[in-house]
This record gives structure tokens, C-alpha cells and sequence, in this order.
């Protein structure tokens, strides 16, 4: 049976692979670090549904590309169109679907095999395995459980204690994790028409503030990322600032 082609956007005639939950990302700008790349990428793609894992290579064959990995085709097939032509650090993104299935997919539905064992062995799905017998394994399992939960629980406690101003242009942003940028805010924030200026806070690291040009605009970037996750275990809290901050950050 001869396999389908997807058409999107593009050159006419440019063949796409089959939808699935890996996102193939090209035309980067390879002057960026790696680490800066993978961590940018995950905070734009995340706005589109969980994201499993971002795979940026800097060999020679791979600069100027990255894979995205989805945990659902739906957010993969959204990001392919939301992203497409997205000005990334002066670039223009060009997106596809990626070829065949992601280590990290397999993971996750455990159907993965190591390369070594891959040839003339056949993969049980995790749902069609024997259920594992209950014992002290078990609790050790819950307390893990606990323990990754914990992390959440903490990010409220370098909370700045401060009222919510009454509905403005400028948003004040917390809970950021420290390595976040202005340019990675500005690419997470330039979705909302009238965006016109993101400010970190020298030497308070954590927070920022983001503003546009009026109140209704910065209420439809608040309502919609309060509580994004900008890593797995920071969740933005959004609130309108009050004037004399905002004014003093400015300063």
C-alpha cells in the first residue's frame, strides 16, 4: 500500500510525513546555544499541549533544526499551524511532522525497545503485560509520588506579597524558574495583540512584568497562561500590577 502524502503550506508539491506527535522544526537560527534552544522551544510548544521532550543537535547535519515530541497528535497538529512562519530569534519557523515514532513516545505508551534489542525481538505494549504484584514496592512507589509532587507545592513560597492592582496594561508575572529570559517572555506573550514591552527585574530573579497597550488586551494574556507551565514545576501566576510597582521596576 503506498503511503500517504500531507501537503502544508510551503513550496507546492513539498511532501509532509504522516501526522504523529513529533514535531520537526527547521530555518532555526543556529547562533543560539543548545540549551538556550531546547529550553525556548519547550516554553513556545507547551502553549499547544504537553510536550515530552525537545531534541536539539548541534552537529553539522542538525544546526538550524530540532525535534518537538508531543504526548498527543492534536497538540503536535496544532503547533505545526500555529507555528508555521512563527519569527523565532529573526527566523521564520518551517514545521512538519517528524519521521516515525520518538523514543520519548514509546516511553510513554511502553512500547519502548532499547536499539540493541530492537532486531527479531517482539515489543509488549505496557497494557497487554501481566499487572504487577503488590509489596513493598508499592509504597515505595506512593512516596515517590509525593516527592515529585513537592516542588509544586513550594512555588508559592517565594510569592511576593503584594495586592492585585486594579485592571491595567501591565501584567506582573512570578514564579518564574531562573534561567527564563525577556526574549523567551516576549515569545510566550507575542501571541496576544498590543504587547509592547517585557521587563525583568534586575537582581530579582522570578519575576517580571509584561505590557501592553491596554487593560482588555493584557486581561486576555493573563486569562490565558495564569498557570502555565513554563517548566514541569513552574506554573506562572499572572496578576495586574499595581502602578507604583510597575513604575518603580520601570525606573
Amino acid at each position: 500500500m503506498q503511503a500517504r502524502s500531507y501537503y502544508h503550506g510551503g513550496a507546492p508539491g513539498s511532501m509532509l510525513n504522516l501526522p504523529n506527535q513529533t514535531l520537526y522544526i527547521s530555518n532555526l537560527n543556529d547562533k543560539i546555544s543548545k540549551e538556550l534552544l531546547r529550553r525556548e522551544l519547550y516554553v513556545i510548544c507547551s502553549q499547544f499541549g504537553n510536550v515530552l521532550d525537545v531534541i536539539a543537535l548541534k552537529t553539522p547535519k542538525m544546526r538550524g533544526q530540532a525535534h518537538v515530541v508531543f504526548q498527543h497528535i492534536t497538540s503536535a497538529s496544532t503547533a505545526l499551524q500555529k507555528l508555521q512562519g512563527f519569527e523565532f530569534y529573526g527566523k521564520g519557523m518551517k514545521t512538519m511532522y517528524g519521521k516515525g515514532k520518538s523514543d520519548a513516545v514509546s516511553k510513554e505508551e511502553g512500547t519502548f525497545v532499547p536499539k540493541h534489542k530492537r532486531k527479531g525481538e517482539r515489543v509488549v505494549p505496557a497494557h497487554k503485560q501481566p499487572p504487577s504484584k503488590k509489596g513493598p514496592g508499592a509504597a515505595a512507589s506512593g512516596q515517590v509520588v509525593e516527592k515529585a509532587a513537592e516542588p509544586a507545592a513550594q512555588q508559592g513560597s517565594d510569592d511576593v506579597d503584594m495586592v492585585e492592582g486594579d485592571p491595567n496594561k501591565i501584567l506582573f508575572l512570578q514564579r518564574l524558574p531562573h534561567e527564563v529570559t525577556a526574549e523567551m517572555l516576549q515569545a510566550l506573550f507575542k501571541q496576544f495583540p498590543g504587547l509592547s514591552e517585557v521587563r525583568m527585574v534586575p537582581g530579582k530573579a522570578g519575576i517580571a512584568f509584561v505590557e501592553f497597550q491596554s487593560a482588555t488586551q493584557a486581561g486576555v494574556g493573563k486569562d490565558t497562561l495564569q498557570g502555565f507551565k513554563l517548566t514541569p514545576t513552574n506554573a506562572l501566576k499572572i496578576t495586574f500590577a499595581k502602578k507604583e510597582t510597575a513604575e518603580t521596576a520601570k525606573a
